[in-house]
């Protein structure tokens, strides 16, 4: 039986304000609240909810057969509990159809697993406890940022205990296989690969409305035939895309909704089914074993992560934002640390793109890098004050393995806790 797998991702920063040099060592704030919460007012009346509701609507009028997953990214988490408490509502009820999947994610929405591997293990267990706390369910495949992949991430991956990783169907790491299968990880047998479908997730997010594509207009059953008529020995279809392509990159007047509504129909007339991505893993068995040596994403022609470390800019904050990382998680300031969470989203680097900064206020990609350094030079002297710079490295390098230790076994005590109580229970 082909199956179909639908992921959407969400994610949205904190914006930053203006921050001007002679504010350094004045003031601490940084963050411009009246546009944060303008971005997730709009975000949440015309794509979140009508597209939460659509999708439980779904669920429903296919008796539970209709199931997808979502990666959420903790920053906005964060936001919705403040701005808009009605989405994680809506969370919560789909939460509860088990019809749906919530995959670990960067908390921050960072580029970590590139440039510190303690601080992406760190912000997947930090994700993972604040899904359990707002849904009631544990995380057990792993979406990254921006579908960020490596041999070197799934083996970090693997090590934590996940059993599933997301990543995109990039060519130049397929080759000539094709991303409609389960594969193993090359750094580990027991990780399983998911690739997304580029060509039939994109037509839904990006072309559905584009009047000059040759298959416009795009109706369900037209849609539906295409995954029908994939190769019959190819199990599983990965349909992924940004939550945001449900009301706002597609408008509710194109029909988005409609056609949503209208997939479960006639996939199940055409004998299709529906899995999370933890269920495919489990349900369907790998056909062979993916190797990729450098990082991909989804992003960009190239698939890698150079829209958001690809010039001179975007590499000289990376370099000095994660400079400080072992500094940082040493230190007790919670206001410095939610400071370094924020800092650390993607979103910063992209608007320093001179190519494609994405949803932005800044005029230009250097007008937002000198935004984002003054505010990073304002951190970072409170950083030297917690830690000064004339702190031995080994003296920091201990108290960190100290830390990290003791993490560690807290988390071997959560797991065997975990087993005792499913062993109560049964």
């Amino acid at each position: 039986m082909k199956n179909l797998c639908f992921v959407f991702q969400l994610h949205a920063p904190y914006r930053l304000k203006r921050y001007r040099f002679f504010e350094i060592g004045q003031d601490h704030y940084y963050y411009d609240d009246f546009q944060t919460e303008e971005r997730i007012q709009q975000l949440a009346s015309q794509s979140y909810q009508p597209a939460n509701k659509t999708i439980l609507e779904m669920i429903k009028s296919s008796n539970g057969k209709f199931r997808c997953a979502y990666s959420i990214s903790g920053i906005l988490l964060e936001l919705l509990e403040q701005y808009a408490p009605e989405v994680i509502d809506s969370f919560k009820e789909l939460a509860a159809t088990k019809a749906v999947e919530f995959l670990a994610t960067p908390y921050s929405y960072s580029l970590a697993s590139a440039y510190d591997q303690h601080e992406f293990e760190r912000q997947l267990r930090l994700h993972a406890e604040k899904i359990k706390t707002l849904f009631g369910v544990e995380t057990t495949a792993v979406w990254n940022t921006e579908l960020m992949y490596s041999d070197e991430i799934a083996d970090t991956v693997a090590k934590m205990g996940y059993k599933t990783i997301l990543t995109e169907g990039a060519r130049h790491i397929l080759g000539w296989k094709s991303p409609n299968y389960v594969y193993n990880s090359a750094a580990s047998n027991k990780l399983k690969v998911l690739m997304r479908n580029p060509k039939l997730s994109d037509d839904i997010a990006f072309r559905f409305s584009d009047y000059s594509w040759k298959d416009y207009p795009l109706d369900a059953e037209k849609y539906v035939n295409w995954l029908a008529e994939t190769p019959a020995e190819e199990p599983i279809i990965n349909i992924w895309m940004g939550y945001e392509a449900l009301g706002i990159r597609q408008h509710h007047t194109t029909g988005i909704f409609e056609f949503m509504k209208a997939l479960p129909y006639f996939a199940m007339e055409r004998g299709l089914g529906f899995l999370t991505p933890s269920e495919a893993t489990k349900k369907i068995a790998s056909s062979d074993t993916i190797v990729s040596p450098y990082t991909t994403s989804w992003s960009g022609e190239a698939k890698d992560i150079s829209a958001y470390n690809g010039n001179d800019l975007q590499q000289e904050a990376l370099q000095k934002l994660y400079a400080v990382s072992e500094r940082v998680n040493l230190c007790q300031n919670m206001l410095l640390k939610r400071d370094w969470q924020i800092l650390q989203s993607d979103d910063h680097f992209l608007y320093m793109n001179h190519i494609d900064a994405g949803w932005t206020n800044y005029e230009s990609a250097y007008e937002a890098f000198i935004n984002y350094m003054n505010v990073l030079a304002d951190f970072l002297q409170l950083v030297d004050e917690q830690y000064p710079t004339t702190i031995e490295n080994e003296e920091l390098n201990e108290l960190l393995k100290t830390i990290t230790n003791l993490e560690k076994e807290n988390s071997a005590l959560e797991a065997e806790l975990k087993k005792a109580r499913k062993r109560k229970e049964k």
